[in-house]
């Protein structure tokens, strides 16, 4: 059996690899496109979410701000009290132990009575 021959010109596997080549060279423009617009909706919705948070964390640090505040004030009306409370123990325990030391002298007759 004979091998069949094909005729085909240079000129047409040329124009035919051509053709694909264009086509590969669009299809890429159009994916650089795709991936442009997707790099570009990520950016904006990563700086939303950025904006978002942000706004959100001054939100509980203004929050935070405030109680620690309300604390620092509780803290100190406390430290006040505290205060007026160990003067006033103070001054009746003087109180109590001039009267002791009173009694017992009048008791052991240290004091003159008149």
């Amino acid at each position: 059996m004979p091998n069949p021959t094909v005729e085909i010109k240079l000129e047409d596997i040329l124009v035919s690899i051509q053709k694909d080549l264009n086509e590969l060279k669009v299809s890429q423009a159009e994916i650089k496109g795709q991936i442009s617009a997707l790099d570009e909706k990520l950016t904006g919705q990563i700086n939303a979410l950025d904006e978002r948070l942000t706004g959100q964390i001054k939100a509980v640090d203004e929050k935070l701000t405030g109680q620690i505040k309300t604390l620092d004030e509780k803290v100190s009306g406390i430290g006040k009290r505290l205060e007026n409370q160990e003067f006033l123990n103070r001054g009746i325990l003087t109180a109590l132990i001039v009267a002791l030391i009173a009694g017992a002298a009048k008791l052991f007759g240290w004091l003159p009575t008149s």
